[in-house]
């Protein structure tokens, strides 16, 4: 009996242990490169190197692929032993790093089948997701969540803005097994809800009868007219008059000037337009509201979360500007595990990364201002020079008109 219950048990917290997919940290150097393999599809993908970029918190900690070479595409990937997440949490969690304060290009990753063909790789491969942040002008700033579902890819129908600033950022996404999602940017949730409602995946459960039509006699008028009301015998009353206490000049002559009017005033007695008082109207039935049925295409789906295989990870994307950082990636099943990851890593050196920033910002700032001092101390030894030279220039005629002088 007892050992039965161990054995329960050990089962128990075996099944409760967190499952780690994929996790690539870049911190033994050059061995990345037998992890991550480059597309051939194309001859001229740009080249990712290995760097912690021109600022960072920890110089070996922060090491990740950095995309070097404008305006290219690139594609590399990396494989893991292939999972399927039926009924079990996917969390898939990054960082990026745009320190070349980007004006346009991706920042995301794509998670494709074990099928894979990762030499082929290329911006067409079928995919399960795609997930972080694009920026392409002011206009877009957006973090993509497209999920493929029987092979076709569904953008997000949510807004999800990213952050564009130079700084490391921690991107998450969560799939859960009731169909429900959490994006997270540096482990601050900033959207969640429904795979069905916030993805077209599925057609709508109902759609506006085509059948139905609003009655001719509907009444949609709360209030109207009523009908009693009569306007007052005494209302009509014109806008302007005569100024009753104009008078005409003394010397105004009719015969040269015309017959004198006096000038139009406002009538303090003018009431306006008259219309008749309002009252609740008796037949009136409320909006009317064009009914729902129920889609005959409409078939429910409790696994949109799932994907049957899931095997490689990629960087599929496209850069006008180069510079971006990948770093920290990481697939498991527990959300709770990628949240401590998270503060682990990004979270250690986020703020030594942006201290670093500001430091070489103010000696930036420092080295400007001194040569701009420079510039300024040249431009007046320049002038005073050239006031010397010409008050040289004109003592010495003046002792050369002195001599002519004397000489007559």
């Amino acid at each position: 009996m007892r050992v039965s219950m161990l054995l329960s048990a050990l089962i128990a917290l075996a099944s409760a242990e967190p499952s780690l997919y994929f996790k690539e940290q870049f911190d033994d150097g050059d061995a990345w490169n037998t992890r991550w393999v480059e597309s051939s599809h194309r001859s001229d993908y740009g080249k990712f190197v290995l760097t912690a970029g021109k600022f960072y918190g920890d110089p070996e900690k922060d090491k990740g692929l950095q995309t070097s070479q404008d305006a290219r595409f690139y594609s590399s990937s990396a494989r893991f032993e292939p999972f399927s997440n039926q009924g079990k949490t996917l969390v898939i969690q990054f960082t990026v790093k745009h320190e070349q304060n980007i004006d346009c290009g991706g920042g995301y990753i794509k998670l494709f089948p074990a099928d894979l063909d990762q030499a082929d790789m290329h911006g067409d491969s079928n995919y399960n997701i795609m997930f972080g942040p694009d920026i392409c002008g002011p206009g877009t700033k957006k973090v993509h969540v497209i999920i493929n579902y029987k092979g076709k890819n569904h953008l997000i129908s949510k807004d999800v803005r990213c952050k564009d600033d130079e700084y490391t950022h921690l991107y998450t996404l969560i799939l859960n097994p009731d169909n429900t999602y959490e994006v997270k940017i540096d482990n601050k949730k900033v959207e969640s809800g429904s795979l069905e409602e916030d993805w077209d995946i599925l057609p709508p459960k109902k759609f506006k009868d085509p059948e139905a039509v609003k009655p001719d006699d509907w009444d949609e008028r709360e209030r109207v007219e009523d009908p009693d009301d009569k306007k007052p015998e005494d209302w009509d009353r014109p806008e302007n008059i005569a100024d009753p206490d104009a008078k005409k000049p003394e010397d105004w002559d009719d015969e040269m000037d015309g017959e004198w009017e006096p000038p139009m005033v406002s009538n303090p007695d003018y009431k306006g337009e008259w219309k008749p008082s309002k009252i609740d109207n008796p037949d009136y039935k409320g909006k009317w509201v064009h009914p729902d049925i129920d889609n005959p295409e409409y078939s429910g789906d409790s696994e949109i979360y799932r994907f049957d295989s899931i095997g490689v990870i990629g960087l599929d994307l496209w850069q006008v500007k180069s510079g971006t950082i990948f770093d920290n990636f990481l697939i498991t099943d527990d959300a709770t595990l990628a949240e401590e990851v998270g503060n682990e890593t990004w979270g250690q050196t986020k703020d030594p990364e942006k201290k670093m920033k500001e430091s070489q910002e103010e000696q930036e700032r420092k080295k400007l201002e001194a040569e701009e001092m420079g510039r300024k101390e040249e431009k007046e030894e320049e002038l005073e020079d050239r006031e010397e030279e010409e008050e040289t220039g004109a003592e010495e005629e003046e002792e050369e008109t002195d001599s002519i002088k004397d000489e007559l």
